[in-house]
């Protein structure tokens, strides 16, 4: 996960040489000299760090937003010539995001807006370049940039949004898989976590004059997949026979690692390809609704304001957004993702961290059966019906 660098040097200047910043926690350099440093927690008071020192560095273990107070005395005075509370206001602020990731940044970048307001902060959002496209017309207060390891700018503060494994609570207040790693970023930046889309352009005209429904089967682990052999087979064919038109819409059509390969449904009509995310909310814009895994694309369904029925035993209810359609079966090993015991490995395709190379490998979603999605699937087309029946 890599994400912007703060500046070599603090940005702000205090007095006597000591410089000072926001941009990796609270962060002092100071000069040649006999000094007494504190950081406080402003808003409970909390001596977080206090020490005699000489020329170098200060700077806090924690990294998330806190209302930092920053002190600075020359040793032996009582009074400090810099005593510098963090306010934000009318300050250049910069939020990092990693790359490589969909269904994390749409999940997140509400919070940039939340905190963009609540602080009237001049904000800039270092992202990858599909977002930015997707986002800067939506919101034109936001300054965006394309991600990079470095910044030329001198920004107030520094904020990461990001995972952060093994325990970490130096970058995140509490570890992500405690309270789902989608309202992580309302816990790295200080705000009260909700589940809260993000602005798009929803304003396409539909193309498809059938009903239809759209599907995504890939992911990046195969835990993450639906593993259950005749599963989406079954799903294409109830699909069908409800009357819709099934589209599938991932990336690719064909997927894996090594001897373990995943492919288009049988059934569905070929929507995949590499294209920009604003044609894909374009198609989920007009679908009756959606059927996916724990995935990027899901997330760009809700974001979307689609129904989705969300496929997943890899991870527990609670770590995505809510659907009264999501499908899980707990009569299996179930929610590996979210154990705190286990780190997730990004590199190993079939990590299943209990029963790899078991016949019990992958059992949280291969015993979610056709017949369990399709009674969902039926739940959601009854109550889409009645609702159409009201409208008239």
């Amino acid at each position: 996960m890599t994400f912007i660098l703060p500046p070599e040097m603090p940005t702000q200047e205090g007095g006597k040489g000591v410089l000072y910043d926001f941009n990796d926690g609270a962060r002092v350099l100071l000069p040649k000299g006999e000094w007494h440093v504190n950081i406080i927690d402003e808003e409970s008071g909390n001596i977080l760090f206090s020490c005699d020192t000489q020329a170098g560095w200060v700077s806090s273990t924690k990294k998330y937003y806190v209302k930092f107070r920053i002190q600075v005395f020359k040793k032996g005075e009582a009074t400090p010539f810099l005593d510098e509370i963090m306010e934000l206001k009318n300050k250049h602020v910069l939020i990092s995001y990693p790359t490589g990731t969909l269904g994390d940044i749409l999940a997140w970048f509400h919070s940039a807006e939340n905190f963009r307001m609540k602080h009237q902060c001049q904000l800039e959002c270092s992202i990858g370049e599909e977002f930015i496209t997707l986002f800067s017309d939506e919101y034109p207060e936001i300054k965006f940039t394309p991600a990079q390891e470095k910044t030329e700018s001198k920004p107030y503060a520094t904020y990461r949004i990001g995972l952060f494994f093994k325990g970490d609570t130096d970058n995140q207040p509490v570890d992500f898989r405690l309270i789902g790693f989608h309202r992580n970023a309302g816990y790295i930046l200080g705000l009260p976590p909700q589940d809260e889309p993000p602005r798009l352009n929803l304003t396409a005209e539909r193309k498809i004059k059938e009903p239809y429904v759209c599907i995504a089967v890939q992911s990046t682990a195969q835990a993450k997949h639906w593993n259950n052999g005749l599963g989406w087979d079954e799903v294409v064919k109830y699909l069908k026979e409800l009357g819709y038109r099934v589209l599938c819409i991932d990336r690719n059509a064909h997927s894996g690692h090594g001897f373990v390969w995943n492919h288009i449904p049988w059934g569905a009509e070929d929507f995949t390809g590499s294209v920009p995310l604003q044609e894909r909310v374009d198609l989920l814009k007009h679908a009756s609704f959606f059927v996916g895994l724990s995935s990027g694309l899901s997330w760009l369904a809700w974001a979307v304001r689609v129904p989705v029925v969300l496929i997943s035993g890899f991870t527990l209810p609670n770590s995505e957004f809510y659907t009264p359609w999501r499908v899980f079966n707990s009569h299996g090993c179930n929610g590996c993702w979210d154990k705190t015991n286990y780190d997730f490995n990004h590199t190993d395709f079939l990590w299943c961290p209990e029963y790899k190379g078991t016949e019990r490998q992958f059992e949280c979603t291969r015993l979610i059966t056709g017949k369990q999605v399709c009674g969902v699937i039926d739940s959601l087309h009854s109550y889409l019906a009645d609702c159409e029946k009201v409208m008239k």
